[in-house]
């Protein structure tokens, strides 16, 4: 399986554009997959430096309702015409953030894109023997700090703090082994792995995820015992390796990097076979 970093939060050359988000391009035995589309279409721009036609994508999969993942649909509509989409349950739902306390900004994906493209996921949907999307993640063990800023607007009007029952993850089968990946990871990595292990019944191999951990000082009183805790599981759950990205942050990833022996992490530009 390769997978290639279309858009991230870094980049390893200038010649690739790069800001706040995260597009994957995973080409397995009998897909050619879009995993989230940045912020923007400049995913776009760097699948046409790293040769990758977006054309011949067959299935796209948006991690969760943030414009982070999903900004760059209305450009990948404009390019591919026969890729299913798929979706969480209440991906296009109205998504909020909120700085000092204040609500902010609309930080959802644009309604106006819907259409019989698009497939809803709510629980897990194999779509062949190779893929596999899932959410509705059990437990609350080790859950990103940030995910207390994130607000969803609900049926009855109300505006709380996200559910995040619009994040799905892919489980992908090849070669006898599971790579799962995930965007934020905002019901924990550790939730999410674990789910993962049930639905595979064995080991994961690889992870490639981002942990949401940005804005946790590592070395604050407050979440010294959290990292600490998030190292340990990481290291004990069997995961041969992970790769991490995006919202993980670059304090977060440096301590995890010191003290987790299978992490290392994906940059814009990079290539991995897995």
């Amino acid at each position: 399986m390769k997978v290639v970093t279309l858009f991230e939060n870094r980049t390893i050359s200038k010649e690739y554009k790069s800001s706040h988000g995260l597009s994957l391009y995973i080409e397995t035995n009998n897909h050619k997959i879009l995993f989230d589309t940045g912020s923007d279409d400049s995913f776009v721009h760097n699948a046409s430096k790293l040769g990758v036609n977006l054309e011949e994508v067959d299935i796209v999969i948006i991690s969760h309702g943030h414009n982070d993942h999903g900004g760059g649909l209305e450009g990948f509509l404009k390019i591919n015409s026969k890729a299913k989409i798929y979706v969480g349950k209440g991906a296009f739902d109205d998504y909020l953030t909120k700085l000092l306390g204040i609500i902010k900004f609309n930080i959802g994906l644009k309604k106006e894109l819907l259409s019989d493209r698009f497939e809803f996921v709510d629980g897990v949907i194999s779509i062949d023997d190779e893929l596999t999307l899932f959410n509705n993640i059990d437990g609350d063990k080790l859950l990103p700090k940030g995910n207390d800023r994130l607000l969803k607007r609900y049926s009855d009007g109300t505006i709380k703090k996200d559910d995040f029952i619009h994040e799905i993850n892919l489980l992908i089968s090849e070669n006898h082994k599971y790579s799962l990946f995930c965007g934020c990871s905002h019901r924990g990595i550790v939730n999410i792995v674990e789910k993962a292990k049930t639905i595979a019944n064995t080991k994961v191999s690889t992870v490639i995820a981002g942990f949401h951990l940005m804005g946790m000082k590592v070395n604050s009183p407050k979440y010294a015992a959290y990292f600490q805790n998030l190292a340990d599981s990481l290291n004990n759950s069997g995961v041969e390796k992970y790769y991490t990205c995006h919202c993980t942050g670059e304090e977060a990833y440096n301590y995890l990097r010191k003290n987790v022996k299978t992490l290392n992490e994906i940059k814009t530009g990079m290539i991995i076979e897995v």
